[in-house]
């Protein structure tokens, strides 16, 4: 196992290039490597060098390899980053800097760390695209040697491939690797349904290729008497994309046909659109089926013609139409059109190709929650697209789904934020409607119009939902700040004192700034938001002497000295506290808060329905947590559902309720159409435990078909 075979397969690509760099770095990581295994067993350096292999089937320069070779020393062993550039040069040093993971920073959850390792691989790709394809290969490696891992382990490690890295192949247009990447995290995912898939599709392969085969003889022999020089093979799909279209359209294998399409690779542009001519003259193509990208190539630069056809056997046929050149980009992606062969590693600001990684990079800037920046990558990597023109004939893809006022804020923001109705091929659709393949869009804008929260359940992309985001929490702070300032009138008022006078003064900015606030506006924002009470803000403007004494004025209950209320908030935050009617939580419940304006905190539990309305503003939300000993019972809905309204029914279930030690607060009992009983209980419990017995009592009652709890 040495360097000399990639050394090798270098020297025939390019017979000028620095092997010499290759071998320096080979036994760098040798040495430093030196002693470590995989947990397989296999030396650790088996890994980087397998790594590099990979780097080179994908076409890329002597640095790269170099730098694959290298990619896991800083990370761990005991070689410096500073090393690494003292001896390789600047060039490879920051390449092995983008790849090393964040990992010796504290962070408080798996997902809080995974963010923050994929915002800098965003940070560092931005600068030089080589270090997301090293970066893939790194990952196809893992995903090939997973094998050894626990079970738990590699789950993780293969669904974060199928959410992230897979997409990253697919936007790179590299094909070959995110099929791959694909299949193998279906193995570890559904390794049954992966197996069981594995076993028909061989099964069935014979019977398949055959009836393929037919189709490639015919069409070739078309082609030929048309003039159409052409290379016809047949493709078989992976299991991947076999899973999912059986996952998502509810189909059983056998009604699977298309398990193998054919591709058609052409001389010319011509040449394509004649041989779509011949298919179709040949069997009829299935409506809705034809996509043209060359004409409109996706983000990733992929361009071929698509259509599916009803073939000699009367089953359907997937065909892909393309040129030579276009079938090298389609399966190596962007390694095909590299910048850095002519001396350049970033990436182009104004080639569309990289219009995604200015999108990640937006993203990476302006999500500063790292759960909401990881769940925004994984939804927009590359969703199934629609194409859509401007008045102007210029063409706009967004995620299937989106909506006009994706439209308008990808076309700017300010059409965006005055959006108020649209045109979908002249005619007035609601901003509700999903953009179609082909529609021309023209927004309608009213300058005194302004984004709604509810279009935050509309739109579909990043950049839409960012704004709108924005948009509504500076609308908050400014409510906020006017609100703030009449709390801090009427406490003012309340102590006989001249609110001109207060809040006016320069000793209300001198007061300010000792405690820690930028701006009198930031002062008032505080109190708007529920941080602050009134009382307290009082507190921090007037003078000792001119505060009412002690006993004067009953004090505001707080959070974190109320233990009554059960709920303390960690940190040193000191709000009034409330729970949200909406979800009713009970101890027991996983919860989260929320500051509202002027009341305070509303505690809220995790799986309420509102949760996504409130998550716009992650700045509100703040993090609580049950005390041990609650002392204050809560009231909580239940619906019993009875079979059959039989005699002493109700007096079983008031007794399960009354054995739970729980008291019944009000009942409402009526009985349906159809002799149902649909029963509503009000229950006054201490946790979430008493009350889950007392359900668990009365599922157990001969008659009641089912206990659930009410929300809101």
């Amino acid at each position: 196992m040495g360097i000399e075979p990639i050394i090798e397969r270098v020297r025939a690509a390019a017979p000028d290039a620095d092997v010499i760099l290759l071998q320096r770095a080979y036994d760098f990581a040798a040495r430093v490597h030196r002693g470590q295994e995989r947990i397989s067993g296999e030396p650790y350096l088996s890994h980087p060098r397998a790594v590099a292999e990979i780097v080179l089937d994908l076409k890329m320069d002597v640095a790269s390899i170099a730098a694959a070779l290298l990619h896991d020393v800083v990370e761990d062993t005991h070689a410096s980053l500073e090393e690494v550039k003292q001896t390789f040069g600047d060039e490879i040093g920051d390449l092995v800097d983008g790849l090393t993971k964040i990992s010796r920073l504290p962070f408080g959850s798996r997902i809080e760390h995974q963010a923050e390792s994929l915002r800098k691989m965003v940070l560092a790709m931005s600068k030089d695209i080589r270090v997301i394809l090293i970066k893939l290969a790194d990952r196809l490696h893992n995903m090939r040697t997973l094998e050894p891992l626990r079970e738990e382990k590699r789950r993780l490690i293969a669904r974060e491939t199928l959410d992230i890295y897979a997409p990253i192949a697919h936007r790179l247009g590299i094909y070959w690797m995110k099929a791959e990447l694909e299949d193998l995290a279906l193995r570890h995912l559904e390794r049954d349904a992966y197996q069981d898939l594995a076993a028909r599709i061989a099964k069935k392969r014979q019977e398949r290729e055959k009836d393929i085969n037919e189709v490639i003889g015919i069409l070739q022999q078309k082609l030929t008497e048309g003039g159409i020089r052409a290379e016809i093979i047949g493709r078989p799909k992976h299991f991947y994309s076999i899973y999912r279209k059986m996952r998502d359209q509810h189909k059983e294998f056998d009604e699977i046909y298309d398990l193998t399409a054919v591709r058609v690779i052409t001389e010319s542009v011509t040449d394509c659109y004649g041989a779509l001519g011949v298919i179709h003259s040949l069997w009829k193509p299935i409506p809705g089926r034809f996509k043209d990208f060359i004409a409109m190539p996706k983000s990733n630069m992929y361009q071929s013609l698509h259509t599916t056809v009803i073939g000699p056997v009367g089953e359907p046929v997937e065909t892909q139409i393309r040129t030579r050149e276009m079938h090298t980009t389609a399966e190596e992606g962007i390694a095909a059109h590299w910048v850095y062969k002519e001396g350049k590693a970033a990436f182009d600001q104004t080639d569309k190709g990289f219009a995604w990684i200015r999108q990640l990079l937006e993203w990476q800037r302006d999500l500063k929650d790292s759960r909401e920046f990881l769940e925004t990558v994984k939804v927009d990597l590359f969703p199934e697209e629609v194409y859509v023109f401007t008045p102007k004939g210029d063409v706009k893809s967004f995620p299937k789904g989106a909506c006009p006022i994706d439209f308008a804020f990808g076309v700017h923001t300010d059409i965006g934020l005055t959006c108020v109705g649209a045109r979908a091929n002249g005619r007035l659709v609601p901003l509700r409607y999903e953009l179609q393949h082909g529609d021309i869009i023209e927004i309608l804008s009213d300058s005194k119009h302004h984004p709604s929260r509810d279009w935050l359940k509309l739109v579909k992309t990043p950049r839409a939902r960012g704004r709108i985001k924005q948009w509504i929490k500076n609308e908050e702070k400014v409510r906020s700040i006017s609100l703030g300032k009449d709390l801090l009138e009427k406490e003012l008022r309340r102590l006989g004192k001249s609110s001109a006078q207060v809040l006016k003064s320069s000793e209300v900015t001198k007061a300010l700034t000792s405690y820690g606030y930028a701006t009198p506006d930031e002062f008032f924002a505080t109190v708007g938001f529920g941080q602050l009470s009134p009382r307290q803000a009082i507190a921090k403007l007037l003078p000792a002497e001119e505060l009412p004494q002690e006993g004067e004025v009953k004090p505001e209950r707080k959070a974190s000295q109320q233990p009554d209320e059960g709920v303390t908030l960690l940190g040193s935050h000191d709000f009034l506290v409330r729970f949200a009617r909406c979800c009713s939580p009970l101890p027991g419940d996983e919860i989260v808060g929320f500051i509202t304006r002027g009341r305070g905190v509303s505690v809220h539990s995790t799986d309420c329905s509102n949760l996504n309305q409130l998550l716009y503003d992650v700045d509100r939300k703040v993090n609580v947590s049950w005390d041990a000993a609650p002392k204050t019972a809560h009231q909580v809905k239940i619906r019993v559902v009875i079979g059959t309204d039989r005699p002493g029914i109700l007096a079983a279930i008031s007794s399960a309720i009354s054995a739970s030690k729980i008291n019944i607060a009000q009942a409402d009992i009526r009985v349906t159409d159809d002799g149902k009983g649909l029963n509503t209980f009000t229950l006054e419990v201490s946790d979430l435990k008493q009350l889950q017995s007392a359900m668990g009592a009365i599922r157990q009652i001969d008659g009641v078909m089912g206990v659930e709890r009410i929300r809101g």
